[in-house]
Parts: C-alpha cells; sequence; structure tokens
C-alpha cells in the first residue's frame, strides 16, 4: 500500500521539473491543440506537452529538449478530457478489464466502480490484490466504492461486511465512496453501526452515494443530514430540483432499464436551469449490449442532441464528477498537472472520439484501435477461477410445495402471489407463464424453492450462476430439463445455460467465478442479444433478462425476494418462508 499513497513519487515529480527546464524531453508534444479549458469555461489553443502518464505543461511554449519527442499535429481536430463514468457495475456479465478495455476505445477513461462481486466472493487480502493489480495493468484510471450491505439478505452478513472489513476498505486509496446506499431504510430504522462507517468516509473526505428512489423530500432532507452527497435515483424533472435544492450532486441516468437521459434533459430546460455544475451522468452499470455505441460519449451525444450548453455537456462527464470525488487534481481536465486522459475529437459536437490517450499511451490513434496497449490479466492470481461445483442436484432438490409465489410486474418489480397450480408435477403447462423457481446455494448446503410467474411460458429448463450473491437460479417448466441446464452449466465452470428437453440450445459461459466473462464485449453483446432473443421467444415479455437474474434477490427493490435466507418480504422486512438444509 504504501507505494501507492502517492500518485507520482519525489523523483518522477522531479523529473517532471525537468522537462520544463529542459534536462528531459517530453513524451509527447500535442501542438496547436484547441482544447476545452474548464477553468475559464473556453475553447482555447495551446501546445500540450505530455511526460510519461501526466500533463506537465498546457500553453504557448514549445519544449527546447525534444529529443525523442512524439510531435503531433492537432490542428483542425478538438481537444477534451477523458471522460468519467461515476456510477459502474463492472461486473455484469463482463468484467472490470474488459469492460475497462471497451469503455477507453470511445473515451472513458476513467471508471469509478461497485465493489460488490470483490466483497462478496474474494477475500479482502485478494480483493485489495486484484485492486493493486488492475490499477498497474491497465491504461485506464479505475477507482472504487465501498459498499455497506450486500443488497439482498444472505447468511452469515456479520462476518463479510464486518466493521473491521468496511474500515479497511474505506481506508483503501482506490476507493472514493461509502455506499451505494441500498440499506439506506435501515439506516432510518436506527442502524448505528451504518451510520458510523457513512461518519468514517466523512472523516476520511470520502463521498457518500445514496439510493433513493421515488423518495419524498422528507427522505431527502433526512439522508443528506445523516451523510448522504449525491443521488441517482431522480426519475423525473420535480427529482431532480429536490436533490438540486437540497444540496445533492444529482446523476442523471441512462441506462438498460432506465433510459430516462433525454426526459430528464427535458426537464432541466423546463426548469429553467443554468448551472450545471451539480449535474452528472452515469450509465448506471447496464448490461454488454446497451453498450454498443459507448459508454460516457453518447450520454454528452444526448445532452448535446437536447440543447445542453456543450461545454457544460462535456462537463456533467468530467470535470463535475471528478470535484464531486475530489480527485480533480488528477482528472477530468485538460490542465497543468493532469493525468494525460485525453480524446481527440473530429470536432466539438461529435464526443466520439478518433483518438485517446490515457495515461500517456495511445489506446486509440486515427480511428484505430491500439492493440498493445492492453496487457491480459493473471486472473488466476486472484482466485478468479471457473466456478468449481463438488456436489449433485437431484430430482430430491426440486419439490415444489410452497403457497406463495413470485409474480413478475416488469424486469426487477416483483410481487407475491398465491400459487393455483399443481407444483408436484414434474412438468408445468405450457398453457400458463409460470415456473419452477429455485435458488441454491453454490455450495450445495441450502435450497429454496417456489413459482415464478411472467418469466416465460416455454423455457424447460434455464441455470445461471449470474446472481446478486454468485449463488444458482434454476428456472423451468420441466424438472429434468432444469436438472440438463443445471449440469451443463456446471460444466461450463459457470455461465447462463438453456435447454429445450434435453437438447441445449443457449449456453453463455461466465467462467470467472461464475458471474463474469473473459470474452471481449464485442463478442458478449452477442451471446447476450442470443439470450434476449431466445427467451423472448420462449414468453419472456420484458427487455432485460440480465438485470432480471441480477435483481431477483435485490431487496432494495419492492416487494418480495428470493434470498439465501428464504423468500423476503421487502415491505416488512421478514422472513416468510425460510430456506431448508438440503
Amino acid at each position: 500500500m504504501l507505494e501507492q499513497r502517492y500518485r507520482w513519487k519525489n523523483k518522477q515529480l522531479r523529473e517532471h521539473i525537468d522537462v520544463i527546464d529542459g534536462k528531459k524531453a517530453p513524451s509527447i508534444v500535442l501542438k496547436q491543440a484547441t482544447y476545452l479549458n474548464q477553468f475559464v469555461r473556453r475553447w482555447m489553443t495551446a501546445n500540450i506537452w505530455i511526460y510519461e502518464d501526466r500533463i506537465v505543461y498546457v500553453g504557448d511554449q514549445m519544449p527546447t529538449n525534444t529529443k525523442n519527442t512524439e510531435m503531433v499535429d492537432c490542428q483542425g481536430v478538438t481537444l477534451v478530457p477523458g471522460y468519467i463514468e461515476p456510477h459502474a457495475h463492472p461486473f455484469q456479465l463482463y468484467n472490470p478489464h474488459t469492460f475497462a478495455m471497451y469503455a477507453s476505445q470511445t473515451g472513458t477513461t476513467t471508471l469509478i466502480n461497485d465493489n460488490m462481486v470483490l466483497a462478496l466472493q474474494l477475500e479482502k487480502k485478494k480483493a485489495f490484490s486484484f485492486l493493486g493489480d488492475i490499477r498497474h495493468h491497465l491504461p485506464v484510471s479505475m477507482y472504487w466504492w465501498c459498499r455497506f450491505d450486500p443488497q439482498t439478505e444472505i447468511q452469515y452478513q456479520e462476518t463479510k461486511f464486518s466493521h473491521a472489513n468496511i474500515k479497511s476498505w474505506l481506508e483503501h486509496d482506490g476507493v472514493l465512496q461509502g455506499g451505494e446506499l441500498t440499506g439506506w431504510p435501515k439506516l432510518l430504522d436506527g442502524d448505528d453501526l451504518m451510520l458510523h462507517w457513512i461518519q468514517e468516509a466523512k472523516r476520511m473526505r470520502k463521498q457518500i452515494e445514496g439510493h433513493f428512489p421515488g423518495a419524498s423530500e422528507r427522505t431527502l432532507v433526512k439522508m443528506m443530514l445523516l451523510g448522504a452527497d449525491c443521488d441517482h435515483e431522480a426519475m423525473k424533472k420535480e427529482e431532480i430540483w429536490n436533490r438540486l435544492y437540497h444540496g445533492y450532486t444529482t446523476s442523471l441516468r441512462y441506462s438498460s432499464i432506465r433510459p430516462d437521459l433525454p426526459d430528464l434533459l427535458d426537464g432541466l430546460n423546463e426548469l429553467g436551469i443554468e448551472y450545471y455544475d451539480n449535474i452528472i451522468l452515469t450509465t448506471d452499470g447496464s448490461p454488454p449490449s446497451f453498450y454498443e455505441k459507448g459508454v460516457m460519449n453518447e450520454l454528452i451525444r444526448i445532452a448535446i442532441d437536447k440543447q445542453i450548453p456543450v461545454i457544460d455537456a462535456y462537463n456533467m462527464a468530467t470535470i463535475n464528477i471528478a470535484k464531486h470525488y475530489k480527485i480533480e487534481h488528477l482528472h477530468g481536465s485538460i490542465a497543468t498537472g493532469r493525468v494525460a486522459n485525453i480524446n481527440i475529437l473530429a470536432n466539438k459536437n461529435e464526443p466520439t472520439p478518433i483518438g485517446v490517450l490515457a495515461k500517456g499511451q495511445w489506446i486509440k490513434r486515427h480511428d484505430d484501435k491500439q492493440v498493445d496497449s492492453y496487457p491480459s490479466f493473471p486472473w488466476e492470481k486472484h482466485d478468479l477461477k471457473p466456478l468449481q461445483l463438488d456436489w449433485e442436484l437431484t430430482i430430491d432438490d426440486l419439490q415444489f410445495s410452497m403457497p406463495l409465489g413470485m409474480k413478475m410486474e416488469n424486469e426487477v418489480i416483483i410481487k407475491p402471489y398465491s400459487v393455483s397450480v399443481d407444483a408436484s408435477v414434474d412438468e408445468l403447462s405450457k398453457n400458463h407463464d409460470e415456473c419452477f423457481l429455485m435458488l441454491v446455494d453454490r455450495y450445495g448446503e441450502w435450497r429454496i424453492n417456489t413459482i415464478l410467474k411472467g418469466f416465460s411460458n416455454s423455457v424447460d429448463g434455464f441455470a445461471s450462476s449470474y446472481s446478486t450473491t454468485g449463488d444458482i437460479i434454476l428456472i423451468g417448466k420441466n424438472k429434468n430439463s432444469m436438472i440438463v441446464a443445471f449440469n451443463r452449466m456446471k460444466e461450463l465452470g459457470g455461465g447462463i445455460v438453456v435447454v429445450d428437453g434435453n437438447d441445449v440450445i443457449h449456453e453463455l459461459p461466465l467462467t470467472l467465478m461464475g458471474v463474469m466473462s473473459d470474452k471481449p464485449l464485442e463478442e458478449l453483446m452477442v451471446e447476450e442479444k442470443g439470450l434476449k432473443t431466445i427467451l423472448q421467444e420462449r414468453g419472456y415479455y420484458f427487455n432485460d433478462p440480465v438485470y432480471t437474474l441480477l435483481f431477483l434477490m435485490s431487496t432494495h427493490l419492492p416487494y418480495i425476494r428470493i434470498t439465501p435466507v428464504g423468500i423476503y418480504d421487502v415491505m416488512n422486512k421478514v422472513v416468510l418462508f425460510p430456506a431448508i438444509m438440503r
């Protein structure tokens, strides 16, 4: 940890001074560059000197020592800072490495990431080793959150989310915030341990990210008093106003399940908002296919199209985020002393770059990806291996007698309902949309069985190791087909499998702990689209099966969830039917 405490060591800082004095040559000089200077809110022209991973000078002068310096004529193009994604969930089938590789190609060179999967699946020492390695393996700048709760009800929560673990995460120099606060109702109900963690984060000058969908003004006020700084759940213009009015940094979302940004920007215009410095943008960790047009570049484009002032459109994806997270001395602008994350645009109205510098390395040039910028990552060193299950699923596990089922209202909202079908049979009729649903411990210790309504009317067998906790989800009309799907998923080392009868008709391998793929996003997009098509052909009514799988267990959403402790009533905070031991 000591070697990471300072962004640049003393020796490096002296070398930066040597470049200014002509004793060393810069690595790259971007000559006559028209660039966005956010400190004076103007498009200006300057020469930009880069030494290794840092901008060491921006101004009219040229270096006196140019030995081996790469000179780049920037006349006719426009430069803006590398974009920042402030709310990444880098485990949505993809992994942090492949997502960073893909995002950087469209100009997103800094990611602030959810740590949930690392906190749940790895021991703390391994997780921190992973954070250090991925920081040094990538030209993309990687930062992290510290979750205070698992977003569901789990066994041994007090171990995974112990005070010692949370304190260690908060103290890590790569962690910028506590949250997101999906467990905020418990905080309001008197959870003083969570409040203590918030206090610790504030003492360390780190931010607190909320998660307050539909929150009243009274709730927003209370959460601000308890320490929340930012929230990304505004879905209407009035909700934007309430957050801004009470001093929140307000994050506007454009995601697969909440593509609200165009309407929210219309709302800003209707409200007459002219000051955007406390507004930021996020894609909120969407599945792979959502990113076909890029990441933050697409949100900037939408903002420009909605008549947001161009400089503010860029600021909402750069300097505003950096200031919120107190990293503006490193990121978010093209200025002396900042990390050399720079996007080269054809023009200021086209935010998808034709060239990208990240930490002073070309990762995209003349619209071509620079493959050598992305070294492979040592997954096995960090115990991120294929899922290994040393137990068998049998027909005896697939016993369904629970009178209470789960009815999907959309991709993520689930209500309780009374089961009327005969669930003792081996195969349910395809004349209705009710399926067997089973959540089983990845170590084979417990299971919980019920009926799921609204997922499909004709999926025979479906198995997924992708879930909030990494436990196994089984869905289907036919119990034997569910076992076939499980066995194939097991053979793959984790993944998502769809079965018709005894035939596997689609599989999506997730060979990193059963929750992430090691494939590039471009390949993963094809596999995800294939999954969605097959499920929709079999009666999945909705648009995002990936989020359905993720949120089946998530107790920050109403009304009922299947969790490792049993069927859970979210509104009343009570287990209705406990999990049973196998």
